[in-house]
């Protein structure tokens, strides 16, 4: 198949298609990532380079959805090492500022380059050299490097989705110059927040011999752009769901399901030692410890959506926030009022928005994260203007959304007072913190952030 010219070739580790073995056909995946290129890559005759998401699949390129679409095979043992070995036991946890072990294993190292230069290579021989190639996320932080020795004068960027630690925790990795390299490869580096991308820039600075600022590197004859683009949601999709009268009696429905609360409290999250969920579920028993006139009146319920279930790391966690929701429920509860619900589950998104319709407080409290889009679904989400947002500060979001009630979720007594202020912050004040936070999540969508990064990758 000849390449496509003049287009636009996304690189990620997943194509934007999954196969259906029901119709038994590829259909589109749905994401905001993938919402907000495909109309640009349609618009551009782009091509997307990915991982199909079967391990040892071997696909001939093909077209869907107006995108071609460039599957890159990865074996079994391969997905082994490269993806659960390197990419999510060493980069995973460091890059989240090694709040758990990171395992360095030289036998997933190489793996790691292998896939990498797979996915470069399918670029190389797909595409054309006068389309510009927008690299994304952590498991392919060696793919500019190796398109800029294939095709120097190729126009070239790279976005993480995920933290950029500091210099301090970077530096522990055995092969950090080797990924410092692979990243300078880009034109424009991209990153969530301002720190990320200090970060990146001083790593730079001593791991290889880039000069400069921040925001202007210079390395071997080239200067690289690094920025802070925060990705958002596509806030108009998620305000007209919430909006629709089928999902506000979805979320009376579930409130009265759960006894009609006083005060609705909810946590959202992927099940990741990163999300903080038996901090905030800690925090929750400290208040009921304290305030006896709060039992019986405030219900938290934690969705925790199943994550990596084969990994040991993550079966600890799943028992011991079970553990504990089951301590607070036996030592709190009564016949007619349970504390915690508990959902380890994947939810449709019409019940999900019912849910964030339905809460009062959302408690979204990581101890690292690069975004956290789950902050600003539930701010779109308030079509009524009320609703309070408890928010990390270690979550990237933090940055836009000030108006919310930051925490810094190791301070248990710290987070407890801070759910007590929300279960109790008057009317007025919600409304207004609401406004602000809407302003900012309408004012910056998924399409604006999508625009914003291709301007600069474009040139």
């Amino acid at each position: 198949m000849q390449p496509q010219r003049g287009g636009l070739v996304v690189v990620a580790n997943r194509l934007p298609v999954a196969w259906d073995d029901i119709a038994d056909r590829w259909a589109p995946s749905p994401g905001g990532l993938v919402s907000a290129l495909a109309p640009i890559l349609v618009d551009r005759r782009g091509a997307w380079v990915g991982w199909p998401g079967i391990a040892d699949r071997e696909e001939e390129p093909f077209r869907l959805e107006g995108i071609r679409q460039v599957p890159v095979t990865i074996s079994a043992e391969e997905f082994t090492d490269y993806y659960e070995g390197f990419c999510n036991g060493t980069i995973w946890p460091l890059y989240h500022d090694a709040i758990r072990p990171v395992e360095m294993h030289r036998h997933w190292w190489r793996p790691y380059v292998v896939v990498n230069q797979r996915f470069a290579d399918a670029v190389i021989s797909e595409t054309a050299v006068d389309e510009p190639v927008w690299v994304q996320d952590y498991q392919l932080q060696l793919v500019p490097a190796m398109l800029r020795a294939a095709t120097p004068d190729r126009r070239i960027g790279f976005f993480l989705h995920i933290p950029f630690p500091p210099v301090e925790i970077f530096g522990r990795l055995p092969w950090r110059r080797e990924i410092i390299a692979g990243l300078l490869g880009a034109d424009v580096i991209g990153f969530h927040t301002r720190q990320s991308a200090r970060n990146f820039a001083r790593a730079a600075r001593v791991f290889s011999t880039a000069t400069g600022p921040a925001g202007q590197l210079s390395w071997q004859g080239r200067t690289i752009t690094v920025e802070s683009v925060p990705i958002s949601i596509d806030t108009a999709e998620f305000k007209a769901l919430a909006g629709s009268p089928e999902i506000a009696d979805a979320a009376v429905r579930f409130r009265r399901e759960l006894g009609s609360p006083r005060h609705l409290m909810l946590g959202v999250d992927r099940l990741d030692y990163t999300k903080g969920i038996d901090l905030r579920l800690r925090a929750f028993q400290t208040v009921l410890e304290r305030r006896p006139d709060l039992r019986g009146q405030v219900t938290f319920v934690q969705v925790a959506v199943p994550s990596r279930a084969g990994v040991e790391e993550y079966q600890i966690i799943r028992d011991q926030i079970e553990l504990l929701v089951g301590r607070i429920n036996g030592e709190f509860g009564r016949r007619d009022w349970v504390p915690v619900h508990y959902l380890h589950r994947s939810l449709a998104r019409e019940e999900l928005v019912a849910y964030y319709r339905a809460a009062d407080v959302m408690v979204i409290t990581p101890l690292r994260d690069g975004m956290n889009l789950v902050a600003k679904e539930y701010i779109a989400c308030r079509v009524d203007g009320t609703g309070v947002l408890v928010l990390s500060e270690f979550a990237g979001a933090a940055e836009q959304l000030d108006r919310a009630l930051v925490v810094n979720p190791y301070d248990l007594d710290g987070l407890a007072d801070t759910i007590e202020r929300a279960i109790e912050l008057g009317a007025g004040e919600q409304r207004d913190r609401m406004r602000y936070l809407r302003r900012a999540v309408t004012r910056w969508d998924v399409y604006g952030w999508a625009e914003r990064c291709l301007d600069s990758v474009l040139g």
